[in-house]
């Protein structure tokens, strides 16, 4: 039986959506969520960065495009974005160390929905983030809803861990299946709440 449940596929092709309607779901069947998506920052048509938005709606800058941080430190950089890892850090290890330490109770047994999107390139650039998953998904009474990237090429060995992990469901998100599957990952993640309360 899985206790987390992620989402994988290429950039753009609706995980973050996907991952958004789910939580809606959940908080409308008095599931509590909390937790963070990553947001694109567009400048008219142009992508200049991305933002880390938590689920109560507040928001730190993740990335931006290098041309547009020529003074800032531009030693964490994934592509053409420099990663600000101290900001990031700051903003959302509180929320996953929480986390981290839950522990169920006959009063909070459905408080265990964590939103980790994503793991990916950027994020893994913070040793402390990867240690704060690594302890939510091996923390029993917490459940993980989260994306991760496909890779492409080369491997990023973090999320090959957690595809190999055998509490893990992973859905695979296409053009094709992007529509259909909103009602089983919600179904896969209540059934993730009604184990850990057992």
């Amino acid at each position: 039986m899985h206790s987390h449940v992620f989402l994988t596929g290429p950039p753009g092709i609706g995980k973050t959506t996907l991952i958004r309607k789910a939580s809606e779901v959940l908080i409308s069947s008095r599931v509590p969520v909390d937790g963070f998506y990553t947001e694109e920052v567009r400048q008219g048509h142009r992508r200049i960065g991305f933002d880390v938005v938590t689920m109560t709606g507040n928001r730190e800058k993740l990335a931006r495009i290098s041309a547009d941080l020529r003074n800032e430190d531009c030693t964490h950089r994934v592509g053409q974005y420099i990663v600000d890892i101290s900001t990031f850090e700051q903003f959302v290890l509180p929320l996953m160390d929480s986390f981290g330490k839950q522990k169920s109770t006959t009063n909070n047994l459905h408080r265990l929905v964590c939103v980790i999107d994503e793991i990916g390139k950027m994020e893994l650039l913070s040793q402390s983030f990867i240690s704060a998953v690594d302890k939510i998904l091996d923390n029993p009474s917490t459940v993980v809803l989260g994306t991760l990237p496909v890779s492409r090429g080369r491997i990023i060995p973090f999320v090959e861990e957690i595809r190999r992990r055998q509490n893990v469901k992973l859905f695979n998100v296409t053009k094709e299946n992007r529509d259909k599957i909103l009602d089983e990952i919600v179904t896969s993640i209540q059934d993730c709440c009604s184990k850990k309360a057992k």
